[in-house]
């Protein structure tokens, strides 16, 4: 099979299987859905630094102790900010207009992740959508497929470990142009969380769902 049409199978077959997650990762509660974030942000901090040689090694941009410090403050100060969130039910209340607000998932996160920074947006951009009780597909720069896997693999375990269902975080292995655009237009995907060049953020504009 030529890599084009590849990537674009592969983006459907993850689209459907993050799908697939969604109702099982709906139903957790707070105390559930605190712990897998915690799990995942407590592997990928005890990871930072390995994440951070790998990023260099595979892409040739950045200097590793710095890679460390930005892979930290996704894996802690990122957490410490959305730790007390509530993201399961009532949020807020103003009894002054009647109004209840009410948290639920907004469904499957297409996350595409650059080459110049990628390990701390995987990490951020999972540690997110996990809290907001949302599976992903992570969309690697095609310069840094193995330390963005790398990532994916740590958290997904250690996610998997705390009680997220099978299929909560998903990744691209086949990356091309093509698959990317298909994973950010497939009909299973909710929402883009796109960082990259202008043409790739054209891209995500153009599919409806940025």
């Amino acid at each position: 099979m030529e890599r084009d049409l590849a990537s674009i199978a592969e983006a459907r077959m993850l689209a459907r299987r993050a799908k697939e997650a969604a109702p099982a990762l709906a139903e957790l509660g707070q105390e559930q859905i605190d712990r897998i974030v915690e799990a995942a942000a407590a592997a990928a901090t005890t990871q930072a630094e390995a994440f951070a040689r790998l990023a260099v090694e595979e892409t040739g941009y950045g200097v590793i102790a710095d890679k460390v410090q930005k892979n930290l403050f996704a894996s802690e100060r990122v957490y410490q900010f959305i730790r007390p969130l509530k993201t399961v039910g009532v949020v807020a209340r103003h009894d002054a207009t009647r109004v209840v607000e009410i948290a639920e998932p907004f469904g499957v996160v297409a996350a595409i992740v650059p080459s110049t920074n990628p390990t701390s947006t995987a990490i951020y951009k999972i540690l997110i959508a996990l809290k907001a009780r949302c599976p992903l597909v992570l969309s690697p720069h095609p310069a840094a497929v193995k330390c963005i896997t790398r990532v994916a693999e740590v958290m997904a375990e250690a996610a998997r470990g705390a009680g997220a269902p099978e299929g909560t975080v998903n990744w691209m292995t086949t990356v091309t142009l093509e698959g990317t655009e298909e994973l950010m237009k497939h009909r299973d995907v909710a929402v883009i969380l796109a960082t990259g060049g202008m043409g790739l953020v054209r891209a995500a504009y153009s599919a409806g769902k940025p």
